[in-house]
């Protein structure tokens, strides 16, 4: 009898183009933390400082992506990429996650090396250091806060600083071990600590990145509770054949085919199609609608329940 699409877009490019701009300058002052570790890192021969500065730089890496990403995924679809260009930062956000993990292993055998064989270190100047990454990190932070909530790979970017305000915090904590006790091994025990909690962290990034691409039933919707919903409008004899995924972090995508129980003009079925969507709309918070309804169709054993894995 038909198919309909249902799209309602409420996106603000305005609000799309602030976060780029956030992004833009979070970049440039993690590129200033990381010279300042750099340095500061070699001279004081500090593995956390050094550590927390290849932290940076892989940050700093990391938000430069995020802020390109943001620009490509504002490009209008075409005939080529007819969703757009909106996973590009779904991509970005799962680099960020494996490339932080990657760094963090990497970081864990240095630390095991210094276990091994603790060197002396200048704790005065790892203290100053850390606290000039400790004031960037904040400021970062600040910068991003009220944009974490509505963008995933901002909140990777996010998650990001959080760590590394955490690291200039453990940093700052060893410098003053370090520099009134002179104990050393406080330093590759840091690394350790700060390592394991960014991994903790950025688990649920890539987990929720892996669970986009793979165009999973998002988390919080229930199959059975869409199909007794839909099944209990009138003149609606099943809900089959139907996919539900995220095109983003924020756009939940859904198609369906609707088997009604007597034949019906156009009229109808354009009056109950409205209902479904509203079902889902009010419902589920579910705005990208794709339904076909028939009478009498589809008698091939398909149906909406499949077993849920985990």
């Amino acid at each position: 009898m038909g198919t309909n699409h249902n799209h309602s877009h409420g996106h603000s490019h305005n609000a799309d183009e602030v976060r780029g701009k956030k992004l833009l300058w979070v970049t440039v002052l993690n590129l200033s933390i990381t010279v300042v570790q750099v340095v500061g890192g070699l001279v004081s021969n500090s593995l956390s400082l050094l550590s927390d500065a290849l932290h940076n730089l892989g940050d700093s890496s990391a938000l430069f992506i995020a802020f390109i990403a943001g620009k490509i995924s504002r490009k209008a679809p075409n005939s080529r990429r007819t969703f757009g260009y909106k996973r590009v930062e779904i991509l970005a956000a799962l680099f960020n996650a494996v490339v932080l993990i990657s760094i963090c292993i990497f970081l864990f055998f240095e630390a095991y090396e210094r276990f091994m064989e603790p060197k002396p270190i200048k704790g005065k100047l790892m203290f100053w250091v850390a606290i000039f990454g400790l004031l960037a990190n904040l400021i970062s932070v600040v910068i991003l806060n009220k944009d974490k909530a509505h963008n995933l790979n901002v909140r990777a970017a996010y998650l990001h600083l959080m760590g590394d305000t955490l690291s200039s915090v453990a940093v700052i904590m060893g410098g003053v071990a370090i520099w009134v006790w002179g104990i050393y091994w406080i330093d590759p025990l840091i690394t350790v600590f700060v390592g394991g909690y960014i991994i903790w962290h950025t688990w649920g990034i890539l987990k929720e990145t892996v669970e986009i691409l793979m165009q999973a039933t998002p988390a919080n919707i229930d199959l059975s509770e869409i199909k007794n919903k839909i099944e209990n409008i009138e003149k609606v004899n099943n809900l089959h054949h139907v996919h539900i995924w995220k095109l983003d972090d924020t756009s939940i995508h859904f198609e369906g085919h609707i088997e009604v129980s007597e034949n019906m003009d156009l009229e109808s079925v354009g009056i109950l199609r409205k209902q479904a969507e509203q079902v889902l709309e009010k419902n589920f918070g579910i705005r990208h609608i794709t339904l076909q309804i028939g009478y009498k169709c589809c008698n091939d054993g398909h149906d909406l329940i499949y077993k849920r894995e985990g």
